[in-house]
């Protein structure tokens, strides 16, 4: 299996786990709960995972027209969880296309912005957006589980 190929299941796997940890909150108001020393949210984190990968795979690599507001990733509130959803499987479109597109060949090259300064391959890169992805993804398992168990 070619390296694409491979992460392409990931990602649409672990896009799949990011949809159902948004499912399972029991409300579309724990989604946005914080507290004590969890600043982030739920769905902030998960507005965070979306606007990344759509301007790390949709605008430097699928050029599409979407501008990031990573700020308001961390400040909006109050979105509905059909419309979290609906950004996710939009992610999910725009990822899986952009690797569709890429030849193993692309993965070698430089990625179109440095990373902390320094040239880094395309498939560094999607490496690195993986590990970030699941790093708030493990997130957002807790800061359900944790905010689920505060009100049972």
């Amino acid at each position: 299996m070619f390296m694409k190929e491979v992460l392409a299941k990931i990602y649409e796997r672990d896009l799949q786990k990011l949809r159902a940890e948004i499912n399972l909150y029991q409300n579309d108001e724990d989604l946005w709960k914080t507290g004590g020393q969890i600043t982030n949210s739920g769905g902030n984190l998960g507005l965070h995972l979306i606007g990344n990968l759509k301007h790390f795979f949709g605008t430097n690599l699928g050029v599409t027209d979407f501008v990031r507001d990573r700020a308001a990733e961390f400040s909006s509130k109050d979105i509905y969880r059909a419309g979290l959803l609906a950004e996710i499987y939009k992610t999910s479109e725009i990822v899986a296309k952009v690797l569709e597109n890429l030849s193993e060949n692309d993965l070698s090259q430089n990625y179109s912005e440095p990373y902390q300064g320094a040239s880094v391959t395309t498939g560094w890169m999607m490496v690195h957006l993986l590990t970030h992805f699941d790093y708030h993804l493990g997130q957002i398992n807790y800061h359900r589980r944790f905010f689920q168990n505060e009100t049972q």
